[in-house]
C-alpha cells in the first residue's frame, strides 16, 4: 500500500515530537510536511526543535523545512498539537481549505458536530463529520481526541457501561508533569510537592467522559446519564497519569465480572488490527501494588490503560486504580489511532 503523506501542526512541541517519533516507519503514513510558530518557520527541524524525547530525532526529519501554520502546501491529513489559544482559528482554516485535521487540542472537542473519539470506546461517533461538513460547508473536517486524563478514565469505564451501566463516578488524578508541556512547572513549585489544581482540567474530564460514553442519534451525541466528579492534581512524575476511581453501576455485579469485562474488551481497532492499536487496550493487574508508573506506563507501547486494585467501595460500589501514558495514549498516540480508524473506515479516501 502506498503511504499517505501527512503533516504536523505544532511539530516542535512535546506532543509534536511524539508525533514525529510515532510516525517514523509507520506502515500507512509518511511524514512529509511540518509547521510550527513564526519563530520556527523557515528553519530546518533540527534547528527549530529542542528534541526532548529519549529516543533520538529521526534522521529523515532533521533537514525537513518547518513551515508556517497555513494551509498552502500542506497534505490532506494533518495532525495538530497546537496551543488552544491558536488552535481554534488555525484548525478551522485548514478544515475550510479541505484538510482533515486530527487534533489533540481542546478547542473543538465539545462542539456538537465534532467527533471526540477514542476508537475502542465510540468509533461510531466518527459519523458526526457528515453533519459537520454539511452544516459548515467544509470540504475538510476536524476530529479530536480527549484530554490526556479523560482517556484512561473513559477507557476503563467503557466496558462497565456496556455490561452493567455506569451511574456515578468519582475520580482523583495524579498527573505527570509532562502533561504541562515543556518546560512545564518551575522546579521549586513541583519538587517535593503536590499541586491540587490544573486550570480547566476537572471540567474537561467531567464533560468529555459523558460525551465519549454517550450515544449517537439524529446526528448529535446524547451524553451519558452518569454523574462524573473529578479531582485533578499535578505530581512529580515524568510520564503517566494515575487515577483513583470509584464507581457505582446500574446493574449488580461482582469483582470477578468487572475483571472479566475489562479483560475481554476489544473493539474496532483490535478487529481491524490497526497499526497503533494495542492488542489488549485494557490490561488488568491483580497484584496488590499495581499499576505503578515505573513498571506499567509503557504497557502495549504506551497505548494500553492498566487497571488494578479493584476492591469494594463503602461510598459507591467499587474502587480501582487506572494508569495511562499521557503523551502517547493520551495525546499523539491517540490522534494517530484516530487517523488509522478514519483510514480503515474510508474517511480519508
Amino acid at each position: 500500500m502506498k503511504k499517505m503523506e501527512v503533516g504536523i501542526l505544532g511539530a516542535t512541541g512535546m506532543v509534536g515530537q511524539r508525533f514525529v517519533s510515532l510516525l517514523e516507519n509507520h506502515p500507512w503514513f509518511k511524514l512529509a510536511w511540518m509547521a510550527a510558530s513564526d519563530k520556527s518557520a523557515g528553519k530546518s527541524y533540527a534547528e527549530a526543535c529542542q528534541w526532548r524525547l529519549r529516543s533520538p530525532m529521526p534522521d529523515a526529519v532533521r533537514t525537513m523545512l518547518v513551515n508556517e501554520c497555513k494551509p498552502p502546501g500542506a497534505p490532506q491529513l494533518v495532525f495538530a498539537s497546537l496551543d488552544s489559544k491558536v488552535a481554534t482559528d488555525v484548525e478551522k482554516q485548514f478544515a475550510r481549505a479541505g484538510h482533515v485535521v486530527v487534533s489533540n487540542s481542546s478547542s473543538h472537542r465539545m462542539e456538537p458536530d465534532v467527533p471526540l473519539l477514542i476508537p475502542e470506546v465510540n468509533p461510531d461517533h466518527l459519523a458526526l463529520v457528515r453533519a459537520q461538513r454539511r452544516e459548515r460547508a467544509w470540504q475538510g473536517m476536524i476530529v479530536t481526541n480527549p484530554n490526556c486524563t479523560t482517556v484512561g478514565l473513559a477507557m476503563s469505564l467503557a466496558p462497565l457501561e456496556a455490561a452493567f451501566g455506569v451511574e456515578k463516578v468519582l475520580m482523583t488524578s495524579m498527573q505527570a508533569v509532562s502533561g504541562a508541556g515543556y518546560p512545564g512547572l518551575p522546579t521549586l513549585d513541583i519538587f517535593g510537592n503536590v499541586i491540587p489544581y490544573i486550570a480547566g482540567e476537572e471540567e474537561k474530564v467531567e464533560a468529555e467522559t459523558k460525551k465519549l460514553l454517550g450515544k449517537l442519534a439524529g446526528g448529535r451525541i446524547q451524553p451519558a446519564a452518569c454523574a462524573v466528579s473529578a479531582h485533578c492534581n499535578r505530581v512529580l512524575v515524568e510520564d503517566g497519569h494515575t487515577e483513583s476511581i470509584s464507581v457505582s453501576l446500574r446493574r449488580r455485579a461482582t469483582e470477578r465480572e468487572l475483571i472479566e469485562a475489562w479483560r475481554a474488551y476489544h473493539s474496532v481497532p483490535q478487529e481491524k488490527q490497526l497499526p497503533t492499536a494495542p492488542a489488549h487496550p485494557l490490561v488488568v493487574r491483580e497484584e496488590a501494588a499495581r499499576p505503578q508508573v515505573k513498571l506499567d506506563v509503557s504497557t502495549e507501547r504506551g497505548m494500553a490503560t492498566v487497571i488494578g486494585r479493584l476492591r469494594p467501595c463503602a461510598v459507591l460500589q467499587f474502587k480501582y486504580t487506572a494508569l495511562s501514558h499521557n503523551t502517547i495514549r493520551g495525546a499523539a498516540g491517540a490522534a494517530l489511532l484516530n487517523a488509522e480508524l478514519m483510514k480503515a473506515e474510508g474517511y480519508l479516501d
